[in-house]
This record gives structure tokens, sequence and C-alpha cells, in this order.
């Protein structure tokens, strides 16, 4: 046993070492918003066009098994830019209310983008933030506070909900829209959200022109060349839930493309379209790194902060987002946190492979590190995935186990250990349910009876996860009036 562990250790060795000696890669991580597993044609999908991101897969590798950091966004974001669980990061909800303290990250939390800077790499992010705000208590989170040289896009969730909005951020300035949003004065983080009255310019077409001229600007080629990383965080597929809840149709898009004369309700139309203009964007940003003769040089990501939403007024049933399984946002079931992942290198990544590995978000930290050349921080729980990435699964180290824990509707922690997947609501006192994800993906038998001995670990494994945080109280639901 021990021999084996050893050759284990030396090719890994070995294949650090040529890394190492590589030219450190272009990293883009491209993260969409509340977009299903199933969303996708290369991961089921029958009704929405996705035709660049199947090429994409086709080209590289696709992640069966790997999974948000959280089943709402704020949580998963911190879990990605931190490489801490959701026992260890700490930013674990969408915190809610004027004071966004509890929602930022703070100057001691180090993130992906400060490990690549000190790697060498321009970093920029382009789009939503989620992490930091220009309010009282969030500034410590700004992005160029956090290891960004370059930020274009939205710093409040809230503020994202609206594809139309007054204005967007660039850097510490406002920059001005021309946009007109009627607001709901719901205050979250010194922000109230709302939906336009009148529309002159499409968040997300910025963002992603912005993401373009980020990587116009950064490319580079020979001895002298200097790596960048861009964190393309897009807002689609994302509700405006402020106009869903106002005019009825939270799925704000400029047209509905070729799902225009489809005979569905408008918030259908408008969620197949924006999964389809996306797609497209996608495409735009493999087709330039072609034109500029860096593909082969970049490594480009794709995932989405967590499952699907039925916040915009569309009909999930329609598209099936969440495919074989059970569960969408909000969930710690498969479907809440189990998510897309996408992954083209030329050259590097084995073109048209499918890994089963089980990975998450935080891994992402010590793949960047690993990557670039650099030691991933102490404190983290990553692994890096590069081995499954260069074709090397055999080489691969594997967690002992994936947490989560989610603070609202009574709270509830999930557990995944093997095929061994544990769910305990309410928090820590309640039963536990336990699935074997080998046989039942869609998690619809519970086993927890017939294996005790398996719910004490994975119990046990809850216990040693979670650390208490100040900042973080589960969220009791209030008892409706009678």
């Amino acid at each position: 046993m021990r021999t084996s562990y050893r050759i284990v250790a030396i090719a890994l060795a070995l294949l650090a070492s040529s890394i190492a000696q590589a030219a450190k890669p272009n990293i883009v991580f491209i993260l969409v918003d509340d977009l299903g597993y199933g969303d996708l044609g290369c991961y089921g999908q029958q009704v929405i066009q996705t035709p660049r991101l199947d090429q994409m897969a086709a080209e590289g590798m696709r992640f069966t098994n790997f999974y948000a950091g959280n089943t709402v966004c704020a949580p998963s974001r911190s879990v990605l830019m931190t490489g801490q669980h959701m026992g260890h990061t700490h930013v674990r909800g969408n915190a809610g209310g004027p004071d966004m303290a509890i929602q930022s990250l703070r100057d001691e939390d180090i993130t992906v983008a400060e490990v690549l800077k000190s790697a060498g790499y321009a970093t920029g992010l382009c789009g939503k933030w989620g992490l930091g705000d220009d309010a009282p208590g969030g500034r410590s989170g700004l992005p160029r506070r956090q290891g960004f040289d370059y930020f274009y896009g939205y710093l409040n969730q809230v503020h994202a909900h609206n594809y139309y909005p007054e204005f967007l951020w660039r850097n510490e300035e406002r920059v001005e829209l021309g946009n007109v949003v009627q607001s709901t004065g719901r205050l979250h983080g010194g922000f109230m959200g709302g939906w336009a009255t009148k529309k002159v310019a499409y968040s997300h077409d910025l963002i992603a022109d912005e993401a373009l001229g980020f990587i116009k600007s950064n490319a580079s080629t020979g001895e002298n060349r200097k790596p960048f990383f861009l964190y393309l965080s897009l807002t689609i597929p994302h509700a405006n839930n402020e106009a869903a809840r106002g005019i009825g149709d939270g799925q704000e898009v400029p047209d509905y493309g070729i799902y225009a004369d489809k005979d569905w309700p408008n918030p259908d139309k408008g969620q197949a379209a924006m999964i389809t203009r996306m797609d497209a964007d996608v495409g735009r940003l493999l087709d330039l790194l072609e034109q500029l003769d860096i593909d082969d040089e970049t490594i480009v990501l794709f995932s989405s902060d967590n499952g699907p939403h039925a916040e915009g007024g569309q009909d999930p049933e329609r598209f099936d987002p969440n495919g074989p399984l059970r569960g969408m946002k909000r969930d710690l079931t498969e479907g809440g946190i189990r998510v897309p992942l996408i992954v083209r290198w030329p050259g590097t990544t084995p073109p048209g492979s499918t890994s089963d590995h089980v990975g998450y978000f935080g891994d992402v930290m010590a793949t960047a590190a690993e990557l670039s050349g650099v030691q991933t921080p102490e404190g983290t729980d990553s692994i890096s995935f590069v081995p499954t990435l260069t074709g090397h699964p055999e080489l691969q180290q594997q967690h002992e186990y994936l947490y989560w824990e989610f603070y609202e509707r009574g709270g509830k922690q999930a557990v995944r250990a093997k095929n061994w997947k544990a769910i305990r609501k309410p928090w820590m006192t309640g039963k536990t349910q336990l699935y074997d994800l080998s046989t039942d993906i869609g998690e619809t038998n519970d086993v927890a009876d017939a294996n005790p001995d398996v719910v004490k670990q994975l119990e046990a494994m809850m216990t040693e996860a979670h650390v208490e945080h100040p900042n973080w109280t589960v969220r009791r639901r209030v008892p409706a009036k009678k």
C-alpha cells in the first residue's frame, strides 16, 4: 500500500513540475446565475437551444458530479472566492437588510483573485459581485480590495436583479446608463430594487462586451506575456424578482429571439431567450480567444452559482431545468446544488470527455493556485482538480466529504461522502435523510433507517464541518396569520 502511495506522490510531483515549467495559462471562469443542471443541451435540455456551450463540452470536459458552494447566491460566491466550505467561509447567506457587513468579505479573507494576482496575473471581474458594496460595512469587500485590478458591473445583488438599471459600476465610479427605474422601496444594503419604465441599455450586453474588452486589453503572447484571470459573473437567467412581483414577468430580455413565435407565456419566452443569448456570448468569448491566437493557453470554465429558480413567472415544467435531480434553488437536494461544469483547454483537456469527479466551487482556489504555480493559502477546504483537467484522473485526490448549510426556512445541512448523501432539517436537530446517489440520483428513496451507522458517520461530518459564526443564525419561518 505504501509503495502505491509513493508512486502516486511521485507522479503528482512530476505533473506539478511540468505545469510549473509551462507558461501559466490564462484563466476565465464564467459563472451564470440560477442556471439548472438540466438547462443546457449537453446536460439533456430538449427545448432551449445552447449550441455554443454544447460545442464547448464537445471540445472539452463535462463534469457530472460538480457542486456549487451553496443553494443561493452570496454564500455560493463566498465559497468560490475563498476556497472555504459553508462551515468556514465568512459570508454564509443572503443577508438582507441595510447592514452589508455580514455579506461582505473582510480584509483578512484571501480570494482566488488575490492568489492569482500574487502569481503575476492581471485580474478582472465583469458582472455581478455580491460580496461587498459601496455602503457602510461593505467597503472592505469591494472587488478592488479583494484582488481584482478591474471591475465592471453590479456590486449589490438586489441591484443585479434589474437588467435595465440606472447605473453600473466601473471600479468605484458609477456609470449612468439612461434607464429609468421604478423603485419598490425595499432596502438592501442601502439599495432599493425595482424595474425599468424606460429601457435604454441591457446590462448583460454591456457586461459581455466589457469582458471581451478586458481580454483584448490583456491578451499577450511571447516570452514577456502576462497571464490574465477573468471572472465573468453573468446575471442570466436570474429573475428580476421585483418585476416578477410588480408586473408579473421577471425574465427581462431585449427580444425573444428564436422563441418569439412560440405559443408560450412571455416569462417562458424570456427564460429561454435569456439562456440562448448567454450561450451566444460565451461563443463570442471562445471565438475571440481563437482570433487572438491564445485559446491553447487559456483555460475556460463555465458553471452556475446554484440550481434553477422559478421566481420570474416562468413555468419550470416546460423546460425541466433540474433534469434528473430533485429540488431547485434554496433546496439542499441535488437540484439545488449540483451544477454544470464545462472546461475547455485546447491541447490539454481531453476533448469530448466526461468526468464523474466529485468536486465543488471551493476547489477553484487550489486549482488556480496549482495552475499559476503558487501555494494554496492555508485554512482552505480546497483540492485541485488539475489532474482531472489534464487527463490524469488516476492521480486525482478526493474529498472525504463535501458540506453545505443553509440558514433560511428553519435551516438545513447536507453532506456528500462518496456516493452517500445526507440531509438534515431542521438545522442540527431534525431527522437525517440518507440517499445512495449511485442508484438514486433523484433522491427518492430515503435509506436512513436501513443504514444507521452511515447516518451516524455523516452526522459526525456535519458536526466537524460546522464552525459557529456570530453573524449567522437560522431564520425561522414566520407562521401565516389566520
